[in-house]
């Protein structure tokens, strides 16, 4: 079967000189090279997809209204946990 593909120049002059040392003609080294290359698993099929456990943040046994936080407000309660955290580890 024939058909055109558009290769950079180096590659094709390495299969070039590869078929000429080896006394084989350039469509054989083609053939080989691409062969070999789908004999190799995939990368996708490598790779095991786990599912991502997040934490579930409770926030205990007392019964306190609903607040909805703004994406900043939520961000300036985590920082202040954060470094609340830090403190009791370092025992500042």
């Amino acid at each position: 079967m024939k058909t055109t593909l558009d290769l950079p120049s180096d590659l094709i002059r390495e299969m070039k000189l590869r078929a000429a040392h080896e006394g084989r003609k350039l469509r054989d080294v083609a053939t080989e090279i691409f062969r070999r290359g789908l004999a190799q698993p995939s990368p996708q099929n490598e790779t095991v997809r786990q599912r991502v456990k997040l934490p579930l943040i409770e926030c205990g046994n007392s019964v306190a209204p609903a607040v909805e936080l703004t994406a900043d407000q939520l961000a300036e309660v985590l920082l202040k946990q954060e470094v609340e955290w830090s403190h009791e580890a370092t025992g500042c």
